[in-house]
């Protein structure tokens, strides 16, 4: 680790805490990754690791690249970097999302998870002429003032400083899967709400599922009301559920969805999709201002575009579906022995061990698809809200099984809280290398 100690120490004089992204900042500091290869990445000493962090989600494919996406980002890099005009591409790649998205009939792209929700949030309340969003507990929805908010619903504050309270008062936090909690929200506040905002899964708090109904209740309380309800599928979309994202996975269709990471093939990215008499409410066809020079950037257009075709044409979710399955699988035998008060979470290629400290069968799987099923063993353990993640023991993960498991070669995300995932580059054999690594880490109670 001398060569990441060095260029750490550089970092911390020119980078706030030496790292540009918060969750990068891991102690006593992170390593630096020299390159990707498949389903590892090296470190700028060497060493190897089995990569299930994928860029906290882009990396649908992995870092080796098919043929068909390096050619095609080549080609579009080599025209020009880009124009400030409209290119076919941006044309291909949003006639692809409406294609196959249930809800989804006109595509805005932009920059970023954060970009897209912040500029849906904006929509919703121009469409609706109100001014409320309903969000959940332990949601995340980018760095944004509208989202940046804890508390509850009646005393919503800001969770950063910098953010003034005039946003908070806008903003109703509900505890996910509580469909009381929401139902009193709307009592007392439907006429004010714009729109609820919600990840189909929380993937950024330990992942959360749904129990079965819930969206069904927010879709029906958005149309009683005359609210949006907008999904946050940054990370669910075209991962879970495949080309039809989670919405298609759970049968529920959204108002408005804001999509990253893989629609944009390891590129930066946003979008934000809808039927077109919402989305068209955008500038210049309507009055919700929303712009930006490097939207629709043809390069990413192009690794987008290409990275979904290859997976709609190489039964890419077939098979990193499979290698999660036989990793919880795994992982649910591997806790049952030794960490039975554990859970495993996640579905199709996303997947995390939390933590729980009283998880009473925790280990046995209690999904239905994508939606927790009451009727199945260890439900009551499996987690409901961010509040079960949080009471986790989150110290515990970072401080002591995280560092492990990176001394096993296995690089997770680097807390409790953020989804791992599985990518095409993967094989069994990935899988089976970190089934052992964990067994070795849990078996000393780390």
């Amino acid at each position: 680790m001398r060569e990441s100690r060095s260029l750490y120490g550089r970092a911390l004089s020119v980078l706030p805490g030496g790292v540009n992204s918060s969750v990068r900042a891991i102690h006593p500091y992170p390593f630096f990754v020299d390159h990707g290869d498949g389903g590892h990445v090296v470190d700028a000493d060497g060493d190897r690791y089995l990569d299930f962090v994928n860029g906290y989600g882009p990396l649908l494919l992995g870092h080796d690249r098919p043929e068909s996406v390096t050619a095609a980002v080549q080609s579009a890099a080599s025209a020009g970097p880009m124009y400030g005009a409209p290119t076919e591409v941006e044309v291909d790649l949003a006639e692809f999302v409406a294609r196959h998205v249930p809800s989804v009939e006109m595509v805005r792209f932009v920059n970023s998870g954060t970009e897209a929700t912040t500029s849906a949030v904006r929509l919703a309340r121009g469409y609706t002429g109100r001014d409320k969003i309903v969000v959940m507990q332990g949601g995340y929805h980018g760095a944004q003032e509208s989202t940046l908010v804890a508390g509850d619903a009646d005393d919503p504050r800001p969770s950063s400083p910098g953010v003034p309270d005039a946003f908070a008062e806008h903003t109703l936090p509900v505890p996910f899967n509580d469909e009381e909690a929401v139902a009193e929200v709307f009592e007392g506040h439907g006429d004010d709400i714009a729109a609820v905002l919600t990840e189909p899964i929380l993937g950024n708090t330990g992942i959360v599922h749904p129990v079965a109904g819930y969206h069904e209740t927010l879709r029906d309380l958005c149309d009683d009301h005359g609210a949006l309800l907008i999904f946050d599928e940054v990370i669910t979309g075209f991962r879970i559920g495949g080309l039809a994202c989670a919405q298609g996975a759970l049968g529920v269709e959204p108002d408005l969805t804001t999509f990253g990471k893989v629609v944009g093939g390891g590129f930066p990215v946003g979008a934000i999709g809808g039927p077109a008499g919402i989305v068209e409410e955008f500038t210049p066809s309507g009055e919700v201002f929303q712009s930006g020079t490097f939207s629709g950037h043809p390069v990413t257009m192009a690794a987008g575009l290409e990275t979904l075709r290859y997976a709609a044409e190489n039964d890419v979710y077939e098979h990193v579906d499979a290698l999660g399955e036989q990793l919880r699988s795994g992982l649910r035998e591997i806790l049952a022995e030794h960490a039975p008060e554990y859970t495993v979470a996640g579905t199709g290629s996303m997947f995390k061990v939390i933590f729980t400290r009283d998880g009473e069968a925790a280990s046995s799987d209690c999904l239905d698809g994508v939606v927790q099923d009451p009727s199945r063993p260890g439900f009551d353990a499996y987690p409901k809200n961010g509040a079960d993640v949080a009471d986790a023991d989150t110290e515990r993960w970072e401080r002591l099984f995280w560092p492990a498991m990176k001394e096993a070669g296995v690089f997770l995300t680097p807390n409790q809280f953020e989804s791992q995932f599985v990518s095409a580059a993967h094989t069994e054999e990935d899988v089976e290398a970190a089934l052992a690594a964990y067994e070795s880490v849990l078996a000393e109670r780390v």
